[in-house]
């Protein structure tokens, strides 16, 4: 058994620092993840006039639950999708004029759902480029609140950005969904907004927001899942042994769920109070699996990579928010994967993997980090196996080659 420790989770860092913000006092969040998309969403709220303290193994917010103390400012989101879309809803709860802007790659990502509803609440926003895309300005007047509709098929940052502004507003607001996908994510934000004081009601489709004001507290962050499905894919494909502490049967995040797909395919995982074990079969032997992964549609790509090693076909379905993250990732796993000599089909929504044994390859990143890490997986098992951009996996753990490389150096050494 070799222990790897995985730094803090993305999705509740950026959810804590919204809450914290937004808060009446001063939160301290424990254990979060350091990392492109958390400093740029930090950076994002000192431009909104927000104190960020950032130490190691905790960062503290000193809330402003009435206003952000500037009437002005120009947030750049990076390459962040929480940063792109829960600050300009934040910012929306303010007075002032916020001007929106991001890297090349999220603003050929989508808004429109949000700033449609947005809108519709009567938010003054103007687009300088394509609509429902970054850069955009928001002549900020404080949000009435009411009910809206919104289609979050494409992404749940949606609804969670509404979600997490809905005490902030006048009245409160009851979102209908028409679609929904990656309902675990929606899961951590209801369960952070109680945290922090406040009770989301759902009836069926719609979730009733009460204005409220969110309360300070100290709040730990749990290790991020989507990062820990890398090695225990790794362990599943090597025939060893991973243990990650800190995730356990009372995690937040959905994409936990990963390891149930791999005690499908013949893995042995043992899920604890707050630590997961995930032990490949003799000689890494993997099953084929049909599985949907809309819900864990993250670590997709985690799965595609070890696919080839599956004594049959492995096909994922319902995946079609895939296509619309950091690339396209139906088609960049596609791509990879026949460069690796692996037979694949895709759809509109699915991929299909046939076993083969990987040749080296070039493997094309495009700037996405979970491609790059999911990859790397791969190169457990297959040597020659290179990234054309190993260094985007800043985005999420800058340190995660490094982390893999010691994995790979302590399997060694128990030989």
């Amino acid at each position: 058994m070799t222990v790897v420790e995985i730094p803090g989770s993305k999705s509740i860092t950026a959810r804590g620092l919204f809450l914290a913000a937004a808060a009446q006092g001063r939160t301290v969040l424990g254990g979060p993840l350091r990392s492109d998309d958390t400093e740029g969403f930090a950076e994002g709220l000192r431009a909104l006039g927000h104190e960020v303290e950032q130490e190691p193994g905790q960062w503290a917010v000193t809330g402003r639950p009435r206003g952000s103390g500037v009437d002005t400012a120009d947030v750049y989101c990076r390459d962040g999708a929480t940063t792109a879309r829960f600050l300009p809803a934040l910012a929306a709860t303010r007075q002032g004029r916020f001007r929106f802007d991001a890297s090349e790659q999220m603003r050929a990502r989508p808004l429109g759902p949000l700033t449609d509803a947005l809108q519709e609440l009567g938010v003054d926003i103007a687009f300088e480029g394509r609509p429902g895309h970054h850069p955009l300005v928001i002549d900020a007047d404080g949000v009435k609140g009411g009910g809206i509709v919104l289609d979050a098929g494409l992404s749940s940052q949606f609804l969670t950005a509404l979600l997490l502004m809905g005490p902030l507003t006048e009245e409160g607001l009851d979102i209908t969904v028409t679609d929904l996908v990656s309902v675990p994510y929606v899961e951590i934000t209801l369960a952070m907004m109680r945290s922090f004081g406040v009770e989301v009601r759902r009836t069926g489709d719609t979730f009733r927001v009460p204005a409220a004001t969110y309360r300070a507290c100290d709040y730990r962050i749990e290790p991020d899942a989507s990062t820990a499905s890398y090695f225990f894919a790794a362990a599943a494909v090597t025939g060893r042994s991973v243990t990650v502490p800190g995730l356990g049967s009372g995690a937040l995040q959905g994409d936990l769920r990963f390891v149930d797909v791999l005690r499908e395919m013949g893995a042995d995982v043992r899920v604890a109070a707050d630590s997961v074990t995930v032990t490949g079969a003799d000689g890494g032997r993997l099953r084929g699996v049909t599985v949907p992964m809309r819900d864990i549609s993250d670590t997709v790509p985690t799965l595609a990579a070890i696919a080839p090693f599956a004594d049959g076909p492995v096909r994922i379905e319902d995946v079609y928010n895939t296509r619309i993250k950091e690339c396209d990732r139906l088609a960049a796993c596609a791509e990879n994967l026949r460069a690796l000599g692996v037979p694949v089909e895709t759809g509109r929504d699915w991929i299909e993997i046939r076993p083969a044994a990987p040749r080296p390859a070039h493997i094309a990143c495009h700037r996405d980090h979970r491609i790059a890490m999911a990859f790397s997986v791969t190169g457990l098992r297959t040597a020659g196996i290179t990234l054309d951009d190993p260094g985007c996996v800043k985005k999420t753990f800058p340190g995660f080659h490094d982390a893999l490389a010691r994995l790979r150096e302590a399997w060694e050494r128990s030989e």
